[in-house]
């Protein structure tokens, strides 16, 4: 009896539920927010799509969006490292990867600014039609989202530099469990937020 109690215990624990049991609450809100800003985007996406586009309109995806495309993708290859260098207990390192993560994520943000600045040279405005006003409200909410990792990035890059700064501020930075928790969240909403901006690109891209 008390090995099959055992053996529903351990399957409970391997089963998805049992994993979802086991998450921080906090990284639960983060993939409950995920899939809010998910579906929030897809009901967006298919607005945009049902508009037709821009058709047989002179009208061009903004360069600065290809642009901003990449840097955002590097931006990802960077705080990728981030992790494995936390691990290695590199915090100097770490500072400069976490600073050269945000300032690609400013550069994005100016070339995000500069392909709307694309799109009213093109003739495509907020207040005109339908698919402008959409592609406007896409990209500007994604830039709000961003904005708001870019936020806590902020703050784990100061908190890392200053901590790097000292050999025992160091070590107890290396060894908090909700440290490495806070740099696992920021991989992950960042990589989220790149893959859906690529999702973004490419339905643009075809629609223009």
């Amino acid at each position: 009896m008390n090995q099959d109690r055992k053996n529903k215990v351990d399957a409970r624990q391997g089963s998805a539920f049992g994993k979802i049991e086991h998450l921080h609450p906090i990284r639960m809100l983060l993939y409950l927010s995920m899939v809010g800003i998910g579906v929030l985007f897809f009901v967006l996406v298919v607005a945009f799509v049902r508009t037709g586009g821009f058709g047989s309109e002179q009208f061009s995806l903004p360069k600065f969006f290809s642009v901003s495309t990449l840097l955002l993708l590097f931006s990802s290859y960077t705080i990728s490292k981030v992790p494995r260098i936390y691990k290695k207990d590199k915090l100097r390192k770490m500072t400069r990867y976490l600073a050269g993560t945000f300032l690609l994520g400013v550069a994005f943000i100016g070339a995000q600014i500069l392909g709307w600045r694309e799109l009213t040279v093109s003739g495509a405005y907020f207040t005109g039609k339908a698919s402008g006003s959409y592609l406007y409200l896409i990209t500007a909410l994604h830039l709000l989202h961003l904005l708001g990792g870019m936020i806590f990035l902020a703050f784990l890059l100061i908190k890392t530099a200053h901590m790097a700064s000292d050999g025992v501020r160091s070590l107890i930075f290396i060894r908090d469990p909700y440290r490495r928790l806070q740099l696992s969240m920021l991989n992950t909403y960042w990589h989220f937020l790149g893959a859906l901006w690529l999702t973004l690109y490419l339905v643009i891209l075809f629609m223009t």
